[in-house]
């Protein structure tokens, strides 16, 4: 099985990670430093080996292996009749909005958010419509559910994408807190779609749980989007899979994404999914096992070594969310100048709305040797501001 604490150089291979000068240390855009899922590597080079890349179909395994996975690891049994491949879960919302939503509608995000979000929405002529998370005191954030509802029950607002588990905070959803939502959705004639990324990568304790699948009311008003290319660093692969209960959005959302040229696969795509989510089980959870140690030994080290700065609890995704607002200094600001100081590239809070600016992101799917790495540079950035 895979070393995860294998250093590997990916300096110069066109890694838009690790584009940086030679003393930099990138741990900012998600996207794991380590080797993908072995099988992976085998489909595809059965494939290659085949030396025919013409137009593909995507075959019935494919979808086959998408539902077992979905069985065996998230309690949940989609059919493989509610699903479609596509390019990409980012190119799959964009197509959505412009089918689902009219030009001048509201599209309702729960900010701090995954920052493309933003594009997807204002690209294309909708408004950005935040119901922000909360803070408390106790460091974990919550839904203020007065203004969510206040805010679906707008005229303009006819769609709601919800990041589930939550990127960049790091919540799984309860079951009850997605009933509620996609009960307020229902009345308020919402669609909900549900980008369910950063699924597979939660704490070993813990699930996530598919915004679907919790009951006829969520499945038959939602449009949930699933890859393995957060789970198994497979982004540069263009695969995902768009799941919808629903016969009549099904239809409207497919016709969207042919329409956009978005549902042909490339040569690699279809072998290495079904690879992953026919022999990757075990694997992955070595990965979270390996992530979770990894995000408690930042909590350690934070609490114990880096006054002013505290860690968000987050079960779920690699990253970890670092409350920085009692460092004194904007956190766009804040990310240049511990770059400019130490090396470290983080990702700038500013950028996912809500209370970001008093953030930073840190992309913790890294060998330990480079996690400790990194957390000194963090101490040495926020010693220097001091």
């Amino acid at each position: 099985m895979t070393n995860f604490s294998e250093l590997i150089d990916r300096r110069h291979t066109n890694s838009v990670k690790w584009d940086v000068k030679d003393n930099e240390l990138p741990m900012w855009v998600a996207d794991m430093d380590f080797r993908t899922l072995p099988a992976i590597v085998s489909a595809i080079q059965e494939k290659a080996d085949n030396g025919i890349f013409g137009y593909e179909e995507v075959p019935q395994a494919y979808f086959d292996a998408v539902q077992s996975w979905y069985e065996q690891e998230h309690d949940w049994r989609p059919e493989t009749d509610w699903m479609i491949f596509a390019t990409g879960v980012v190119p799959t919302i964009s197509s959505s909005v412009r089918r689902l939503t009219n030009v001048g509608d509201n599209v309702l995000i729960q900010a701090p958010v995954y920052n493309i979000f933003y594009n997807s929405i204002l690209n294309n002529g909708r408004h950005v419509l935040s119901s922000d998370l909360v803070l408390d005191d106790q460091d974990t954030y919550h839904i203020d559910w007065e203004d969510l509802e206040a805010k679906m029950a707008e005229p303009l607002t006819t769609m709601m994408i919800l990041c589930n588990p939550h990127n960049p905070v790091g919540m799984i959803w309860s079951a009850e807190a997605l009933a509620r939502i996609g009960e307020l959705a229902a009345k308020h004639h919402v669609v909900v779609l549900s980008d369910e990324i950063h699924g597979d990568i939660t704490a070993p304790d813990k699930g996530y749980v598919p915004f679907a699948s919790v009951n006829q009311t969520n499945a038959q008003n939602s449009v949930t989007t699933v890859s393995p290319s957060k789970t198994f660093n497979v982004a540069a692969l263009h695969a995902a899979t768009v799941i919808i209960p629903n016969e009549a959005l099904r239809a409207v959302v497919n016709r969207g994404l042919n329409t956009d040229e978005l549902a042909e696969p490339n040569s690699f795509a279809v072998p290495a999914t079904i690879a992953a989510y026919t022999q990757g089980h075990q694997w992955v959870h070595e990965l979270r096992a390996y992530v979770e140690d990894n995000k408690q030994t930042v909590a350690k080290f934070v609490a114990e070594s880096i006054p002013g700065v505290k860690t968000v609890a987050g079960d779920a995704t690699y990253l970890i969310w670092l409350d920085t607002s009692e460092v004194g200094m904007p956190s766009d600001k804040l990310e240049q100048f511990i770059r400019k100081e130490t090396g470290l590239y983080l990702s700038d809070g500013t950028v996912y709305g809500g209370d970001g600016r008093e953030f930073l992101r840190m992309n913790v799917a890294c060998p330990k040797e480079r996690l400790m790495d990194g957390l000194n540079r963090l101490k040495q950035g926020i010693a220097a501001v001091k």
